[in-house]
């Protein structure tokens, strides 16, 4: 019988906290049990087994990103999903190697990929430009969450004290590593994150030309300099 007052939701509340505060490593049945004051045997009354537990946590993950909607312009809805996502996944750092990994997908997990591809096929993007779409899309996305979660520095403070103390006069022999540096990371009010956007309005814009779409950026790209 299962212990009173334990559910499956308090299961699930209680691992995404462990793994969001000391990382997937941490989380195991045994410390997951010792989290909620009970047997490690009567979690298996929720969840049959680690691997079960995972596949429910990555679909609470894809349940806190609001999907586009079809009847929404294409670029605005994915422009949001992608905003979201990223959003999601800085909360939840340890969800990024295993979103697209799960082998029995929960139903917010396949709610939000039927929303995505609906989206685009209501804009009329044929089979090869929802694939390339959705690809680039992603590959964007996560690829700067796993760059920004590993950077050596957080904030633009830090930035700056890691280019003048950590690489020094290093620079001295790299003349375009210097110059980016002076004039973009030493710059007041620098921050990676802030490159987010501008990118993706690449990606979008660039997702647009292929399809022959025009006047659709959201941001200004172009050098001013």
């Amino acid at each position: 019988m299962a212990r009173r007052g334990l559910t499956r939701a308090l299961v699930l509340d209680a691992a995404m906290r462990l793994a969001d505060t000391e990382g997937l490593d941490a989380l195991t049945m045994r410390s997951l049990a010792a989290a909620l004051g009970v047997e490690a045997m009567s979690l298996y009354h929720h969840v049959p087994g680690k691997d079960a537990l995972l596949d429910e946590m990555v679909d609470r993950v894809y349940a806190e990103v609001p999907p586009p909607a079809a009847n929404r312009p294409w670029r605005e809805g994915l422009r949001r999903r992608s905003l979201a996502m990223r959003e999601v996944l800085r909360r939840h750092p340890w969800a990024l190697p295993l979103i697209e990994s799960r082998r029995t997908p929960g139903p917010a997990n396949l709610a939000y990929h039927e929303a995505t591809i609906a989206c685009l096929r209501a804009a009329g993007f044929s089979a090869a430009q929802t694939a390339h779409a959705y690809a680039v899309l992603d590959a964007y996305v996560y690829g700067f969450v796993l760059q920004e979660t590993m950077l050596p520095f957080d904030t633009g403070e830090q930035a700056v004290e890691f280019i003048t103390d950590g690489l020094g006069d290093l620079l001295d022999d790299y003349p375009q590593m210097a110059w980016f540096a002076r004039e973009v990371v030493l710059a007041p009010g620098y921050s990676f994150a802030r490159e987010f956007e501008p990118g993706l309005d690449l990606v979008l814009t660039g997702i647009a030309a292929v399809r022959g779409e025009r006047g659709t950026g959201q941001t200004d790209v172009r050098d001013s300099g």
